[in-house]
């Protein structure tokens, strides 16, 4: 059964809130997204959650928001370079996504790492249940099970890895690997988004650590933890009633007015991130067009690239990249007051989100590498009239649910070419058909499903040494 809300304490690298300045001061605003989403109702009986409060908030006290106990941990701007920007998102990051860029191995970002997760540690510890129920979350705090399992050994300790976790050999480039292993297994159980990643983590484990494997547990120093796959998903319902809504509606009219109402809506939506595979997406509509100039009446591509880590330069470099390739498509396939591409570099509120959905008729979704990809989900569920069509990239861990989707090796241009090809000419009977399914696959798991079905597992777990 699901652990009672009086013992739950979650865990994050960030607060589920977000400062927004005003003439008058400031206010804490409810942040967008899954995760926050299933776990309000939750915490609103009673438990709390614990994390990173931002840049403006290094003395905030513990503080209640919409009825929900948050407890602020404090950085310095110095931990938040290191252990953040650092070993968080220029170690870790990369080498969790197949070393897409080469993992920076640093001594002074691994300390750092080391003093913030000790830092969680004690504030959670003050703070939670010593019996009760924790879930930490991802892979900024995966020392923090074991630092929290000391300190309260009858604990029901959960960590959910929100990424995907590398295979073997890749993993073996750490330093630090056998310090992350031992940190993980301080739980009692392990979420991965896809059995894959479970398994990943499992071999490691009886590889660096010598632990014992018995199916989906590992036993290693008395200790048993049991792993499993509990693919993250969305508040389906929440995408759904913003679909009825007739200013959202308004808006999607809008823009298939303005795109030309006769012509097919691409569109792809993603953090500009070198994992997100923008630019070889771009390169495969090149291709498209080289091979079918004529298509460039027929469809117009919009890519929303979200701004990410601006000054870094790996994605100063990749927005670069990104523009020279439209500009180049562009140039040769488009004509006065129609172009083939529309390139938007900006945040989008998720209103704006919903009516691109809903006038997009495919969605194109290619990462290189990605844990689940909530933005496929998104768009099947605002797709409520069962039209359109997803293309989505097998290196996802969406695509381990929505096999109805048309699948694609995002390093392979001609084939993804071939796959956008077969979308835009696709008949409406076979659209329908792989959309119904998919929409009734996302029914059965929506993000309140996903919280449930991981600490319903948790509660089930006796915390005993073996």
């Amino acid at each position: 059964m699901t652990p009672s809300s009086h013992g739950l304490t979650i865990i994050a690298n960030r607060l589920p809130v977000q400062r927004v300045e005003h003439k008058d001061g400031f206010r804490w605003q409810t942040s967008p997204g899954g995760l926050v989403s299933s776990m309000i109702p939750v915490l609103r009986q009673g438990g709390r959650w614990i994390g990173w409060g931002g840049s403006h908030t290094q003395s905030l006290q513990p503080f209640r928001h919409e009825d929900i106990d948050l407890i602020p941990v404090s950085l310095q701007p110095e931990e938040v370079e290191h252990y953040y920007s650092g070993f968080s998102n220029r170690t870790l990051w990369p080498l969790f996504h197949d070393a897409l860029r080469p993992p920076e191995f640093h001594r002074r970002w691994w300390r750092s790492y080391q003093n913030v997760n000790r830092k969680f540690a004690k504030i959670a510890a003050e703070n939670m249940d010593p019996s009760g129920t924790c879930w930490v979350h991802d892979f900024h705090l995966q020392l923090l099970p074991s630092l929290l399992r000391e300190q309260h050994p009858r604990a029901k300790i959960g960590f959910f890895l929100h990424i995907p976790f590398p295979p073997t050999e890749l993993f073996a480039q750490l330093p630090w690997r056998v310090h992350l292993l031992e940190g993980m297994l301080g739980a009692s159980l392990i979420g991965f988004q896809t059995p894959f990643g479970a398994s990943n983590f499992r071999n490691v484990a009886e590889r660096f650590l010598g632990a014992e494997l018995d199916g989906d547990d590992i036993y290693y120093r008395g200790r048993k933890t049991k792993t499993g796959s509990f693919p993250i998903s969305i508040d389906t319902e929440s995408f759904e009633e913003m679909t009825r809504r007739p200013s959202i509606q308004a808006m999607a009219r809008e823009l298939r007015a303005d795109l030309g109402g006769n012509r097919k809506i691409l569109l792809g939506i993603d953090r500009l991130d070198y994992t997100k595979g923008i630019d070889m997406r771009l390169r495969a509509i090149e291709t498209l067009l080289i091979a079918n100039p004529n298509l460039a009446k027929e469809f117009v591509f919009i890519q929303v690239g979200v701004p990410s880590r601006e000054n870094v330069p790996d994605y100063e470099e990749l927005r670069s990249r990104i523009e020279s390739i439209v500009g180049r498509i562009n140039g040769r396939f488009g004509e006065p007051g129609r172009v083939p591409v529309q390139y938007l570099y900006r945040n989008l509120p998720i209103q704006s989100l919903v009516s691109y959905y809903m006038a997009a008729d495919i969605m194109v979704i290619t990462p290189l590498r990605d844990g689940m990809n909530l933005v496929a989900k998104e768009y099947v569920a605002s797709k409520t009239n069962n039209e359109g069509c997803l293309i989505l990239s097998e290196f996802t861990g969406a695509a381990n649910e929505f096999q109805e989707a048309l699948l694609v090796n995002p390093h392979d241009l001609d084939g993804v070419a071939n796959t956008l090809y077969q979308a835009i000419k696709m008949g409406t009977a076979e659209g329908r058909r792989r959309m119904l399914s998919l929409r009734h696959k996302l029914h059965r798991n929506n993000v309140f499903h996903w919280s449930k079905n991981f600490l319903e597992s948790l509660g089930e777990l006796e915390v005993v040494r073996v």
